[in-house]
């Protein structure tokens, strides 16, 4: 099986950790597929079947070749969220039968005691995600709350591309300059999976739209008070399971909304006579996110859409 992947040198991000999962599969029945992670090169290998997952959104350029039936030079369409092929049907004009949906997937974060001398937040993903809006709501939370510390690991190193980086340089500084902040740029998801049990609330005021969101699934399975806004596949990726909010267009509407709902999951969290009810609750979502969003599962659902191609 032949896998391809972005053509920036050595990224690791989502789309890279989900080829890697499917490339554990038996080996016996890989060899029969060829299967293409979002971008298509020049040539296909016509002795295989071909699969191409799509990771990305509808607009990205690299899928015009799709439309007026260029979709049929794969096998089989994979898509990461139904809210994705939905766009993809209603834009490109795909149809239905020509692809299925298999979400994104995790390995299941082990069971954790947290610590309980702070509540800690954390926003582990690239900056162009909100966390500007994240550092304008987080500034009067934490004058107001002494007990909450702000965990930020984020940067395109994740891709390879240091000069995205640049115009978040002022960010990063700001970030670097606040007591109650600890930056860092991105890490390994190793590094990052050892990091959320020590943590509490996610803090993720996506302004991006996202076709699947392996942040909020880890974080879900982590046992995390979920803060994040409705944006694209974001209601679906969470299960009615988080305090999700609705989307603002405004950058300032946004930050308020985001800062009001963040600071109700600091009170909440910070209230002895709430936090026992939340961590119940959140012991069903880490349950739910591993038995829906765990790779054993999912692996199994991709072993069986390639037996039934062949």
């Amino acid at each position: 099986m032949e896998l391809i992947l972005s053509s920036k040198p050595q990224p690791r991000g989502g789309t890279e950790l989900m080829a890697g999962r499917i490339n554990t599969l038996p080996a016996n029945l890989l060899s029969h597929f060829q299967i293409v992670h979002s971008r298509i090169p020049e040539e296909l290998d016509q002795t295989k079947k071909k699969i191409l997952v799509l990771h990305d959104l509808v607009g990205d350029p690299m899928y015009d070749q799709l439309r007026d039936g260029g979709w049929k030079m794969f096998d089989k369409l994979v898509f990461v969220s139904y809210w994705q092929k939905q766009q993809f049907q209603d834009y490109l004009g795909i149809p239905s039968s020509a692809s299925v949906v298999l979400k994104n997937a995790i390995t299941p974060i082990e069971d954790h005691a947290k610590p309980d001398d702070k509540v800690r937040l954390i926003y582990f993903s690239t900056p162009h995600r909100g966390l500007d809006l994240l550092y304008s709501a987080y500034k009067p939370l934490s004058k107001e709350f002494s007990n909450i510390e702000l965990n930020v690991y984020s940067s395109f190193d994740l891709y390879s591309w240091p000069e995205r980086d640049k115009p978040y340089i002022g960010l990063f500084d700001k970030l670097r300059g606040h007591k109650a902040i600890n930056y860092n740029k991105s890490v390994s998801n190793e590094v990052i999976r050892e990091e959320l049990k020590k943590n509490h609330i996610l803090a993720y005021p996506s302004t991006w739209q996202e076709t699947s969101c392996l942040v909020l699934m880890e974080a879900m399975s982590a046992g995390l008070l979920c803060v994040h806004s409705s944006l694209a596949a974001l209601p679906e990726t969470s299960m009615n399971l988080t305090m999700m909010y609705d989307y603002h267009e405004d950058p300032q509407k946004h930050a308020e909304i985001f800062y009001a709902q963040l600071r109700a999951a600091i009170i909440a969290y910070s209230n002895p006579n709430t936090r026992a009810q939340i961590k119940g609750n959140l012991t069903t979502q880490k349950l739910l996110t591993n038995s829906v969003y765990g790779w054993n599962g999912r692996g199994r659902q991709w072993q069986h859409l390639l037996k039934s191609m062949l």
